[in-house]
């Protein structure tokens, strides 16, 4: 390989390092050409599967700042660079390991750490960034409902308390011709008992006085004789 080549190589690796998600070293010997084809079908866009030199791929980690992965670049190697989830890559590496046993992992890098073959076996059994974010759509949506439970019941007890003081209100208040209201009842027949009294006393007057004038006003069907001698007895008085 010329040395521009080379160049190019090594700044293209380092690139890669520094904007990957993360980054799988593979051992490929006994793969054949259709299979890593195959591999990088199944990888999908978001990743990119290429057979790397040792050499150039250590100076590459050393310019990216990559410290202790040069010590698993040993034999042929082969880097998947992952641009989208790294637990889907993870998962589909070991998958596609089970049926191509010639496919090894050595390890990887992720996060400014260096991941073992231990690591990236128990990262590949993690969850699925979407299944995660289903996951915690979920839990968030539950504890929102939850809050909502937890305020709207002193709402509901605030809710049931004002109807039984309510209902009690209604049980102690009078109803309409209650004994309550017999007082009224009797002060209004007094009064008109008052009235009707009055009334008599009225009427009796007005007989009384009534008696008195018809006693005092001339008969006129009595006799004129009756007159003279009170005229008569007068004159006898004043002779």
């Amino acid at each position: 390989m010329a040395r521009q080549d080379k160049v190019d190589t090594v700044a293209e690796i380092t690139d890669r390092f520094r904007s990957s998600a993360a980054a799988v070293l593979t051992d490929y010997r006994g793969l054949s050409v259709a299979q890593l084809k195959e591999l990088r079908r199944s990888l999908g866009g978001a990743v990119t599967f290429s057979v790397v030199k040792n050499t150039l791929t250590r100076r590459a980690a050393a310019e990216a700042g990559i410290e202790g992965f040069e010590d698993l670049l040993v034999g042929p190697s082969a880097i998947a660079f992952v641009d989208g989830d790294p637990v889907e890559a993870a998962k589909g590496i070991r998958d596609f390991a089970k049926d191509n046993p010639d496919l090894v992992v050595k390890g990887g890098y992720m996060d400014g750490a260096i991941l073992t073959p231990q690591d990236f076996a128990k990262f590949a059994d993690l969850e699925s960034r979407e299944v995660l974010l289903a996951k915690l759509a979920g839990m968030m949506k539950a504890k929102q409902s939850q809050a909502a439970s937890l305020f709207a019941a002193p709402l509901a007890q605030a809710a049931r308390a004002l109807g039984a003081l309510q209902a009690k209100v209604e049980a102690d208040a009078p109803t309409s011709g209650s004994t309550a209201e017999a007082p009224a009842a009797e002060d209004t027949s007094a009064d008109g008992q008052d009235v009707a009294d009055q009334g008599d006393a009225v009427q009796e007057e007005a007989s009384q006085e009534d008696a008195i004038s018809h006693d005092s006003s001339p008969n006129p069907d009595a006799p004129e004789a009756d007159a003279e001698p009170a005229a008569e007895a007068e004159e006898t008085t004043e002779g």
